[in-house]
């Protein structure tokens, strides 16, 4: 459901929306298990249409993109380390740091 939710929340956005896929939210999504993939089972976003598959399929691009940065982003968040072991390894050698931090956005880059 991840692509699915990723399209709508850009879809949102773009209408100046905001999608909540919260319980109690203004979008649910479903996937019967039926081989039909997920689904679009409520939709009550104040003042916009729900999206027919063709405006999805035309987000389809930039989701993969958003998607694939959100996974660089917690690699990267993960292989940076606590705040308190930077501002340590800052206070102690602050080049060394820098140069680790360009290896680790080098080896994970954004699309």
């Amino acid at each position: 459901m991840d692509k699915l939710a990723t399209k709508i929340k850009l879809y949102c956005e773009a209408n100046s929306k905001t999608a909540n896929f919260d319980d109690g939210g203004n979008v649910k999504l479903r996937n019967n298990s039926d081989g039909n993939g997920d689904f679009i089972s409520s939709w009550s976003v104040d003042g916009l249409a729900q999206p027919t598959e063709e405006q999805l399929n035309e987000l389809e691009s930039q989701a993969t993109t958003l998607e694939s940065n959100n996974q660089v982003d917690a690699t990267r968040r993960t292989a940076y380390g606590s705040w308190n072991d930077q501002l340590d390894e800052i206070y102690h050698d602050i080049d060394a740091w820098k140069s680790r931090l360009q290896t680790i956005k080098t080896n994970n880059p954004k699309s």
